[in-house]
Order: structure tokens, then sequence, then C-alpha cells
């Protein structure tokens, strides 16, 4: 007699574990994102990789200016103070780039109607390309 509740509750669970997996048919699609194209040809990723080789090449030419009237001590702490600023400057920058690659991901997994949107490189085969789509989001 209690078998009859057991198994009304187990038939629920699975049909409503059906419905959750299954969806409601939209979202489902699954796309997929080549993340180094979209660094090398996003203009967005294109400036800031402008900017951090034009405050590289800044430092290295005030520290070759500054080379010869300064001691070698003097010298590698200002080399390594240009280190510093250009990492922090790198983490800046990419942190903006992950910003406004996510922003776009966003939009185009809206606009395609998206559920997921993995790397490319992880997939073997499948999913709907959204590379130029991000690409031109990121203008």
């Amino acid at each position: 007699m209690r078998k009859k509740p057991i198994l009304a509750v187990i038939l629920i669970a699975m049909i409503a574990t059906g419905l959750l997996l299954g969806g409601c048919g939209t979202g489902n699609n699954v796309g997929v994102v080549d993340v180094e194209k979209v660094m090398n040809e996003s203009p967005k990723a294109k400036g800031f990789r402008d900017q951090l080789s034009t405050k590289f090449n800044e430092l290295n030419a005030q520290l070759e200016k500054d080379k010869p009237g300064i001691s070698q001590d003097e010298f590698q702490k200002r080399q390594e103070a240009a280190y510093s600023e250009l990492v922090k400057l790198r983490t800046d920058l990419e942190g903006q780039i992950d910003a406004s690659m996510k922003q776009a991901l966003e939009q185009v997994a809206q606009e395609k109607k998206v559920g997921v949107i993995l790397y490319k490189n992880g997939v073997a085969q499948g999913g709907t390309d959204l590379t130029d789509a991000v690409i031109s989001k990121m203008q």
C-alpha cells in the first residue's frame, strides 16, 4: 500500500527533472567562440595591445635615456618600477577586455537565442560559431 505514494513521488520527480533538463524549447542552442580570434581581430583588443605596446616603448626609451647618468642600482630600481607599471597596466587592460567580451557574449547570446557559449578550442564538434558576431560587438 505504501509503494503507490513512493512510486508517484518518483514519477513526479522524473517528470520535473525531464522538464528542467529539456527546457521550454528556447535558449537550448550551444554556441562556440574562438577567443584567440576575438583577441586578434577585435578593434578593442587591438587598441588595448597598442596602448600596452606604446607604454612599454615610452618606459623603455626613458630608461635608455636615463641609463648613462645613473648608477647600476638606480637603473635596476627604475627597471623594476617600469615593469611594475607595465604589469599594472596590463592587468587593468585585461580586466577591461574581459568585461567587454563578457558583455558582447551576453548580447550575442540573447540575439542568437543561445543558452550556452563554450570556448571553441574545448569543443570537438558542433555548436554555432559566434566568433564574428562577438568581434562585431567589440568595436
